[in-house]
């Protein structure tokens, strides 16, 4: 049974998401993914102006009048959510946290993608795959990926969450899911939800058989994962979606402060009233943000920036509309 907070905040969410699917981003979202082919759909008479190379010779004949193959696009897409859970989503220096902002974001890709009749599924990661929902179509089951979202970002034990991963791994084949354990044990993370992407990635790979769109929700705070990244990339369509707070980039002064590592719990005593240290910091933000664009655009990975302290609409409607300049080149 869902907390009655839960089921308050997923109603508020598709509520505001819906509005904004069916205002905004609907059109947008359709324009840019398109199917993959097209299939047949029927044969009609022929008309002037249509091409001679879709006359239906088998029909032409029978009927002794010129008919038409009609075809329309194979529409029906595979959207993924790779949903980041590890701690340092939890941050949040404005009114609300990153988590909150990948949370927003996420209904609203699920809900683009239910509106247009596509399949959307779910996969939440931090050091270990928490939880894997296979992609369907369907309001309900949008409803569904939205309220695991929400309730996975609550604090949990590490038992309740072991059991969550289990009841999720069941569904998967014995071997696969036995592989999976490994890889995990494998990374060598801690258990206080720390990143590893590489691991989500991977575990896309082996359970998705057709090619999908996975948008890959994370502050991108891990190392080693581009490997798996690329690779990934070439069966599927990758794309980055990174959530940052503005307090991550810039730090204010205000004296000796203790700073914690949300996914080591390593603390550092620093003087953010040093102006050296604040340009340090500074630098050193902007050059892993360069250092990930970089990485992603050798790839060809598209990066989407959301800010938790402003709209998650304003950046996925930018990114729409490059995707849509860019496919009509």
């Amino acid at each position: 049974m869902l907390p009655a907070e839960i089921v308050s905040q997923v109603r508020r969410i598709q509520l505001t998401t819906g509005r904004q699917v069916a205002d905004v981003l609907a059109g947008a979202y359709v324009s840019v993914f398109k199917g993959r082919g097209v299939e047949f759909d029927e044969v009609r008479p022929y008309v002037p102006g249509d091409d001679v190379r879709t006359i239906d010779w088998n029909v032409t004949a029978r009927v002794g009048a010129p008919y038409v193959k009609r075809y329309v696009e194979e529409r029906q897409l595979t959207v993924m959510l790779l949903v980041d859970m590890s701690a340092s989503l939890d941050f949040g220096s404005a009114h609300r946290s990153k988590r909150e902002a990948a949370v927003e974001l996420s209904a609203l890709l699920a809900f683009s993608a239910i509106y247009n009749d596509d399949k959307v599924g779910l996969l939440l990661f931090h050091a270990g795959v928490d939880e894997y929902i296979p992609p369907r179509k369907g309001q309900k089951h949008a409803l569904r990926v939205v309220r695991e979202v929400l309730a996975r970002g609550r604090e949990e034990t590490d038992d309740a969450r072991s059991r969550r991963r289990a009841q999720s791994w069941a569904r998967l084949p014995q071997r696969l899911a036995a592989r999976f354990a490994q890889l995990r044990q494998r990374t060598g993370r801690g258990t206080r939800r720390a990143t590893d992407i590489a691991l989500a990635l991977e575990f896309c790979r082996r359970v998705l058989p057709r090619r999908a769109i996975l948008f890959l929700v994370s502050d991108f705070i891990d190392e080693d994962y581009l490997d798996v990244l690329s690779n990934t990339n070439r069966k599927h369509d990758v794309v980055a979606v990174r959530v940052v707070d503005p307090r991550e980039s810039a730090i204010e002064g205000g004296g000796l402060v203790t700073l914690e590592d949300a996914e080591s719990g390593d603390r550092r005593l620093v003087d953010t009233g040093s102006n050296a240290f604040r340009e340090a910091f500074r630098v050193d933000a902007q050059e892993r943000v360069d250092s990930l664009e970089r990485a992603l655009s050798r790839v060809g990975i598209d990066l989407i920036t959301v800010d938790a302290a402003h709209s998650v609409v304003d950046p996925l409607l930018r990114f729409f509309r490059m995707r849509e300049k860019r496919n009509r080149r």
